[in-house]
């Protein structure tokens, strides 16, 4: 329990957005570094399609999910950042133990550690900058932090098989783990935590309480799955994509990852951005523009990776990775802000955690394991991996309706979530900026 006193004094707001932003950047680099290691890696061990989708999604999604509500409800007590730089110590760990496996067992335990590591992050993250910076404010510091998704993508896609061709795929999970450590600590020393009111020990919503709270709000309940159905389709694509240019286009490894991390990688940290911008431009007249911007986003985006996966040639899948960046680099980011907007301070980071329970076993287990599964039923080619892809990423289209319903509740479900009953109140001391 945090037990710091109202006059201890904050870390600045922008610090902590860049210590967090840099923390995340290695946490996506490390999910993102296997997917563009899968060439070496299948060689070395003798694996296929369906084991290094499992590797990528189940090995580090089970775990992930089962300790992301643990962790979140710690951090609506506690301090988070403390939970935050463990956390990092620990995934990165994990992705150190990642380059020394020797077999597949090995390998399939450190995705695990790697899992349970990252499963510390994301909801404590989001609930420590909403106590730094204010709803009208948010949009544009979580797009900020939401460009950790482009800078790992590239890092990983295109640093790891880089390093790997010099030296071999393991130092680049070595080097990237080591990192890591020293980052997790570099940031307890820099963020304070923002004085909160003691909470009681008998003070935090049961369980049960908070999802059936939760569950009984539409613009929650219809949010997460527009959430969930949409990382399904772009994680789908954004783990198995490099892989599917190198088969398909005869290239080499390191140069078809390199560009589609590159490519994807930038147009994505722009659309971010301007995501990010708008959507707060649109919050000063109401609410509910973020979640329809994200439900307007994920549509088109879902269009543009579906024509990217059939493109003719890898110029063409090049360009085309132009209006994919744009469109789905910032949709996640109008959804994160409605729902730190809609949800009391006292139960966000639990909340937010099980909001990102679904997502994560959608987006990150069931897509990658899936197009792996059915790419390897089909043939382990390049064709096999299209057909696979085609089937899971139409999904965005549905998120994409279900994620325009959401403004429809908002502002009743956040009244209700408002006037519920709480044991205690975790508001921050602290004036955001």
């Amino acid at each position: 329990m945090d037990n710091r006193s109202a006059s201890t004094a904050p870390s600045n707001p922008w610090v902590v957005l860049a210590m967090l932003l840099a923390i995340y950047i290695f946490n996506f680099a490390d999910r993102y570094l296997i997917t563009g290691l899968i060439g070496p890696i299948k060689a070395e061990f003798g694996l296929g399609d369906g084991m290094m989708g499992l590797l990528m999604g189940p090995a580090f999604v089970v775990l992930y999910v089962v300790l992301g509500v643990p962790f979140a409800r710690l951090a609506d007590r506690g301090s988070r950042i403390r939970i935050i730089a463990a956390g990092c110590v620990l995934w990165s760990g994990a992705t150190v133990a990642t380059g020394l496996a020797t077999g597949p067992i090995s390998l399939t335990l450190a995705r695990v550690g790697v899992g349970v590591g990252e499963a510390a992050f994301v909801a404590p993250a989001y609930s420590l900058l909403s106590d730094y910076f204010r709803p009208e404010k948010r949009g544009f510091a979580f797009a900020l932090l939401g460009l950790a998704t482009y800078f790992g993508q590239i890092a990983g896609q295109a640093g790891g098989p880089a390093i790997a061709a010099v030296h071999g795929w393991r130092l680049a999970f070595i080097g990237m783990g080591v990192g890591g450590v020293a980052l997790g600590a570099l940031a307890l020393w820099l963020i304070r935590e923002p004085a909160r009111t003691k909470l009681a020990q008998d003070g935090v919503m049961p369980f049960g309480r908070l999802v059936a709270l939760l569950v009984r709000r539409p613009a929650f309940v219809l949010m997460m799955l527009a959430f969930a159905l949409g990382a399904l389709s772009g994680v789908a694509f954004g783990y198995w994509g490099p892989e599917l240019f190198a088969r398909r286009y005869g290239l080499d490894p390191v140069v078809a990852k390199s560009a589609f991390a590159l490519n994807f990688g930038l147009s994505g940290l722009v659309g971010t951005l301007l995501f990010g911008a708008l959507a707060d431009r649109l919050s000063a007249r109401s609410m509910i523009w973020p979640s329809r911007l994200s439900a307007l986003a994920i549509g088109a985006a879902t269009l543009a990776i579906l024509a990217a996966t059939w493109a003719d040639s890898f110029t063409v899948a090049l360009w085309l990775a132009v209006p994919s960046g744009l469109l789905g680099g910032g949709w996640s980011v109008g959804f994160l802000a409605t729902l730190q907007y809609m949800l009391p301070a006292p139960i966000r980071a639990a909340s937010t955690a099980l909001f990102l329970a679904a997502i994560t076993l959608l987006g990150y287990f069931v897509g990658p394991w899936a197009t792996g599964a059915i790419s390897g039923w089909l043939g382990n080619d390049g064709h096999s991996l299209a057909v696979a892809l085609s089937v899971i990423i139409p999904f965005g289209f549905l998120a994409s309706v279900l994620g325009w319903l959401v403004g429809g509740r908002l502002e009743r479900d956040r009244q209700a979530l408002a006037q519920a009953p709480f044991p205690s109140d975790g508001h921050c001391a602290m004036n955001p900026v």
